[in-house]
């Protein structure tokens, strides 16, 4: 049986930390990898997870399973983390392994109740979004997002391709902090988006994984809310390793918007699906977030310390585009002080990526999409002099 079994594409980003790993140069500057690193190049754990889990190792006193969706606390404080109050009677929810896993149970869902719905994508977006699409076999389609030229959001692409979705369609959208750009909508964009979509019928679908990297945590939910609150129906895949910095924990969440009367289905179909895919979903990421967020000190440390790392990432971005404008002796650059969260795209080309790493021991994305936190001080200049001698 095995023997029948072909070879499978490497994931790009995968290959490129085996690359940097295997690199020698002690030198070398690590940008590929999606996860937050602080100015001595450590993921740290954050404070109030520490706080939380040598409590939780305090007063735990079982690791029986918990229930199919979840622990119901941890469901209840995300939402409110999420969503803030008025959705009670609408939010039907689960736990997930990490926001991948919220992703993959959501477009289950979408082919349970709509085999035949297209689901619509950014173009440029989260490779594994695509990937998870095609391996379930569903419709896919793609709308213009990124604009090569100004780095910024192509508004007039969205809108004139979002005009083609047809009802019951489902549009994938990054709640914030857009992967792999970093260019995000304004408010009044979303706005129109919104219209849009809603004068076309279809079903929003949100992926919310970088909520607190971007303008604070209250700001970057405020699309979500406004999409919640206009639509009837509505998705939203959330994850905690980038917020509460437990990766590894694989803390996520789905939740599924539905009218009042058809809550307890949509609940239902939603534990049925974690019982197919994995029983039940891992607790000990969730319980910590759970008891950070019912602990008033905790949430308040926990806050802190958010608001640290994404001011972190502000100055590192505001410091590039400085340092890239002295280095180029041009403003080609600046969007990368208006971009948000962990990644932006330069728009370099991928023979000038291959130099960058074979040259100067500078490792990125082929599409030029960069980690602003894997930056740091000393880092900064370096890749500010390495670019401007590359992009000529």
């Amino acid at each position: 049986m095995l023997e029948s079994l072909n070879p499978q594409p490497q994931d790009k980003i995968l290959q490129l930390i085996a690359m940097f790993r295997d690199d020698p140069r002690t030198d070398k500057i690590d940008l590929g990898v999606g996860v937050y690193k602080d100015a001595s190049g450590l993921t740290p754990v954050m404070r109030a997870v520490k706080a939380a889990e040598k409590r939780l190792w305090e007063v735990e006193t079982t690791k029986t399973y918990t229930a199919l969706a979840g622990e119901p606390a941890y469901n209840a404080a995300m939402v409110s983390m999420i969503l803030g109050a008025g959705f009670s009677d609408r939010a039907t929810s689960i736990s997930t392994p990490g926001g991948t896993g919220a992703i993959r149970q959501a477009l289950e869902l979408v082919k349970m109740a709509a085999p035949g719905a297209m689901v619509w994508l950014s173009n440029p977006t989260w490779p594994n979004h695509p990937s998870i699409i095609k391996f379930l076999g569903m419709k896919m389609a793609e709308y213009r997002y990124f604009d090569a030229e100004t780095r910024g959001v192509d508004m007039a692409g969205v809108l004139e391709d979002l005009a083609q979705v047809a009802k019951g369609d489902v549009v994938l959208l990054h709640g914030c902090c857009h992967n792999p750009t970093g260019a995000n909508f304004t408010a009044d964009q979303w706005t129109q988006v919104a219209d849009l979509l809603e004068a076309r019928g279809a079903v929003p679908f949100i992926d919310l994984a970088y909520q607190g990297f971007g303008d604070g945590l209250e700001e970057d939910a405020a699309a979500t809310r406004m999409i919640a609150a206009r639509f009837p129906e509505v998705l939203i895949a959330a994850s905690c390793s980038k917020n509460f910095g437990i990766y590894r924990e694989r803390t996520g969440i789905l939740i599924a918007l539905t009218d009042p009367a058809r809550k307890a289905v949509v609940q239902g179909n939603l534990n049925y699906l974690n019982r197919q895919n994995f029983s039940f979903p891992p607790d000990h990421g969730a319980r910590l977030v759970t008891m950070i967020l019912e602990d008033a000190a905790l949430t308040a440390d926990w806050k802190a310390e958010l608001e640290e790392v994404r001011l972190n990432m502000l100055t590192l971005r505001r410091t590039l585009a400085d340092a890239l404008r002295q280095a180029t002796n041009s403003d080609r650059f600046d969007f990368v002080a208006h971009h948000r969260g962990m990644f932006s795209r330069l728009g370099l080309t991928e023979a000038q990526v291959n130099v960058l790493r074979d040259q100067h021991g500078i490792y990125m994305v082929g599409d030029s999409r960069i980690n602003i936190a894997g930056l740091n001080a000393r880092t900064v200049p370096v890749l500010a002099a390495a670019i401007a001698q590359v992009a000529g």
